[in-house]
Formats: structure tokens, C-alpha cells, sequence
């Protein structure tokens, strides 16, 4: 199959191919000069996250994941819910997922998960106020130094792409102070 760097010519959705209540996957076809390209862009909505930070600790989710059959390690976050913004939904994901109440969200990073065939645009926030709502999550909440995190991700022990963007984001926003990135979301 050719690539190009030129745009379609035309951009065609055609059926969806499966759809239940967490994602829906429709095939579409991309018209370019001379050749076309089918893609199957599964959409799963847009979602939000928030790395709450107290005392230079990250909160972070311990959840069963199908996929590594263990525990994960997250960042607390989830899908924004129907006319909900998206720092209400990473405040309501993460008390829901923690107990814990984020208070003064700012923007961390946006991001594209995927530019094919994954339709999941990702907010991330991050906020140093937070305050404890309910203690019954003790074993699913953990509070862990920020170093540690990003140790643990070249470990392997943090292993999925939020929790990793996030925490990365973060730690350079952070402490990389002589550098001459912009770290205003939105800025160029």
C-alpha cells in the first residue's frame, strides 16, 4: 500500500462495525490520488485525568487490568461523561476511583492516543490541593514520591500510556527548569 504526505481527496464513513456501550469502531475510507485506504477508528470518547500531588507524593489507583492479568499502578482518570467538562469529570474520576477530592485543576498535556485508528482524546490536569473525602480506599489508593514513579515506569511497574504521559509531563514541568520548552497548554 502506497503512504503519502498529500491529504485525501475525500474522506467517506461507511458502516459501523460493532458498537456497545464503551466504544464504538466504524470503517472508513480515505480517497487519495491514486489509491484509497481503508481504516477501522475505534472511538471510545474523549476522557480526562488528573495527577494529584501532596507532599512531592503522587496518588495513584491500583486496579485489576485484563490485559497484564495483574494490578496496574494508574493515575486516576476515565471517560468524560455527556455534557460534563473535562475537569469535572477528572474530579468526579478521581474521587470516585480514590476518595480523595482534587481542588484547582491546571492543565498538564493534552493528547492524541492514537492518530489512526484510536479516538480517545486525553486531558490530563494536575493539582497540589487535594483533600481526603473517604478513607475506604486504603487498599486501592497509594501515595508514592514522585521519583519513585518514574523509576518505577523504566521498571515496568507503571505500564499504561496515561499514567506514563502523565507522570513524564509532570516530572519534566517540573524539573526541567533551564530548558527552553513553553509548557503552556494551547501555547505553540
Amino acid at each position: 500500500m502506497s503512504e503519502t504526505t498529500l491529504l485525501p481527496l475525500s474522506i467517506e464513513p461507511q458502516e459501523i462495525v460493532y458498537q456497545d456501550r464503551n466504544q464504538r469502531i466504524q470503517r472508513i475510507l480515505a480517497r487519495f490520488d491514486g489509491f484509497s485506504k481503508e481504516y477501522f477508528v475505534s472511538d471510545h470518547g474523549q476522557r480526562a485525568a488528573v495527577m494529584a500531588v501532596r507532599n512531592g507524593e503522587v496518588l495513584l489507583v491500583r486496579q485489576y487490568r485484563l490485559l497484564i492479568n495483574g494490578l496496574s499502578y494508574e493515575i486516576p482518570g476515565g471517560r468524560i461523561g455527556e455534557n460534563e467538562t473535562p475537569e469535572a469529570a477528572a474530579v468526579r474520576e478521581c474521587l470516585e476511583e480514590t476518595g480523595i477530592q482534587c481542588l484547582d485543576l491546571k492543565p498538564l498535556i493534552n493528547y492524541h492516543l492514537s492518530l489512526d485508528i484510536w479516538k480517545n482524546y486525553t486531558y490530563v490536569f494536575y493539582t497540589e490541593e487535594c483533600e481526603e473525602i473517604s478513607d475506604g480506599y486504603s487498599g486501592q489508593r497509594v501515595w508514592i514520591p514522585l521519583e519513585r514513579c518514574v523509576k518505577m515506569i523504566f521498571a515496568q511497574q507503571i505500564v499504561d500510556s496515561l499514567s506514563i504521559v502523565a507522570l513524564l509531563a509532570y516530572y519534566t514541568r517540573t524539573f526541567v527548569k533551564q530548558s527552553a520548552i513553553s509548557f503552556d497548554v494551547g501555547g505553540s
